[in-house]
């Protein structure tokens, strides 16, 4: 099941990089630090803290952003993800911008890099969304050393519950049971992982981690209709959080 699920999500991450990831990642790379659909800035969130000089892993980097930050930052990350176009998207970055690190082409649930090797795992809507929880959190655990921290944003369940499978803005009603959202498979192909937030938790602890924030992001006024993710509205997302971040450290 996981090799077919990585598969059809590779897939699904190829044609979004060819329709519009590849487009926009430059502009992300020279961005300021903006966490989520919304585009939070970084203090008002305060997520990173202090990361010079940590070795840091991307689970699920796509077209490596969220690396890129932390390299201007002072931190030496990796890259992994197991979409090619998406990872010759961050190399074009790497030209453009001089900014530079390893990036590995791997599933990020088995990175093949090396046991406690990291001070911060982290992944906004890569591996935390795409990838079986069990898989990844586990592969985290490994890699970091102790006291390392765990940064994730993943979709809220209230937007997988109210959130039909047609491709339309997503409403109040609950669709589906909550159980259900442990593995979706979407009609484009892809396969999203949830847990409600007790199995989160068990299973963070399970890993050795202790769970330090989690934080609901709500769209802030003046919010405009996401160009790509359009089907959660401004309006919406006032109501209710459409995504979440989760921070937690190894003990």
């Amino acid at each position: 099941m996981a090799w077919s699920d990585a598969a059809a999500n590779r897939a699904q991450w190829t044609q979004a990089n060819a329709e519009y990831a590849d487009v926009s990642a430059l502009d992300a790379w020279r961005a300021e630090p903006r966490w989520g659909v919304w585009k939070i800035p970084e203090p008002e969130l305060g997520l990173l803290g202090e990361v010079a000089g940590l070795d840091a892993v991307e689970l699920g980097c796509g077209t490596a952003y969220v690396s890129a930050w932390l390299a201007r930052a002072g931190a030496r990350p990796v890259g992994v993800d197991i979409t090619p176009a998406q990872l010759e998207s961050a190399r074009r970055c790497m030209r453009e911008t001089g900014i530079e690190f390893p990036l590995v082409e791997a599933d990020a649930g088995e990175t093949g890099l090396p046991d406690a090797s990291a001070d911060l795992v982290i992944s906004e809507h890569g591996a935390s969304t795409w990838v079986d929880p069990h898989r990844w959190v586990r592969e985290a655990a490994r890699l970091l050393r102790p006291g390392g921290r765990l940064i994730f944003i993943c979709p809220s369940p209230l937007v997988l519950l109210c959130s039909p499978d047609e491709e339309m803005p997503i409403g109040t009603e609950l669709l589906r049971p909550l159980r259900e959202t442990r593995r979706i498979v979407w009609p484009d192909g892809g396969v999203e992982f949830n847990l409600p937030h007790g199995e989160r938790i068990d299973l963070l602890h399970a890993n050795g981690f202790e769970l330090e924030r989690l934080l609901e992001l709500y769209a802030p006024a003046g919010a405009e209709a996401h160009e790509y993710y359009d089907f959660v509205t401004p309006e919406w997302a006032r109501q209710w959080p459409a995504e979440e971040v989760w921070l937690a450290r190894l003990r």
